[in-house]
Formats: structure tokens, sequence, C-alpha cells
């Protein structure tokens, strides 16, 4: 999605509206092995408010942006902060998360305190202990079924 169609579809939203980009550690099985990825998504103000309180979280550092730094001749723009040796990957649905994310500190000015404008921050609570992996799917058996007490239902 472009900066002209972000913008055209979003028109509550304008270049200079804030919002606040993570990079994220996740992961994805593949052929039973886990491979490491560094994801870029955008962190809308509750999930901001929640890392700020130091929850564990898979974010190694944040950035607040512009919408018009984060998407510059209708492509996304990578911050030169955020770059790191390795291979930076857009989030799923990266343009529409953006434009969402951006509404939420339009709703809620004080969440951009945080983190100000053009700034980075860096002492999150990062743990890998509990993994993200990003195409992990449940599959549900029969033998997931959780026996009831046979008084569970009854009237007594």
């Amino acid at each position: 999605m472009t900066n002209t169609t972000l913008f055209a579809q979003a028109t509550d939203l304008s270049a200079t509206d804030y919002c606040v980009l993570g990079l994220a550690t996740c992961f994805v099985r593949e052929d039973g092995e886990i491979e490491q990825l560094t994801v870029l998504e955008p962190i809308p103000s509750a999930a901001l408010e929640a890392l700020i309180k130091g929850i564990p979280t898979s974010y190694q550092l944040a950035c607040a942006k512009t919408l018009g730094e984060i998407f510059t001749d209708d492509t996304v723009q990578i911050p030169s902060e955020l770059q790191t040796e390795g291979q930076i990957q857009l989030c799923d649905r990266f343009a529409e998360r953006v434009a969402a994310a951006t509404r939420t500190y339009k709703s809620r000015p004080e969440a951009k305190e945080h983190i100000p404008l053009n700034t980075i921050k860096r002492d999150f609570n990062y743990s890998l202990e509990r993994k993200r992996v990003l195409n992990n799917s449940t599959i549900v058996s029969t033998e997931d079924n959780v026996k009831q007490h046979s008084h569970t239902h009854k009237v007594l």
C-alpha cells in the first residue's frame, strides 16, 4: 500500500501524525526447524503503555516517527535508527496496522509522552523465554476435550 493510497483510504490521517514502530524478535517454524526473524511492526498506544510498565516482550527497541517519515515516495522507509546488521522484515498488512496504531495515538495523545518523536527507547524488558512463533498453528484433537464431572450440569 503506497503513501498516497494510505492517506486516500484513511482520510483521518496525515503525514504529520505520530506512530511508534518496534523491532521484534520473532520466529518461524519450517520443516521442524525454528528460524529467527527481526520484524518491524507498529505498536499501538495500549501495548506501548504495557511495555513501559515492564512486561516481558519480544521488542528489542521502539522508535517514534511521523507517517510521512515511514511512508515516503510511495514506499515504506525503515528508519535508519532501526536498521541493524540483519535482515528486517515488515509485519503482515504493515500499512493497515500502521494506520490503526496511529489512530490509537490520536485518541490517546498522552501516550506520545513515553517516546518523544524521533527518539528510540531501548530499555524494555526484552525476553525470548516465550518465543513468539508467527506461523504456529494449533491442531485440536479429541484428546484435548476436558472431562466434566458427572454433577457439573445437574441442579442439586
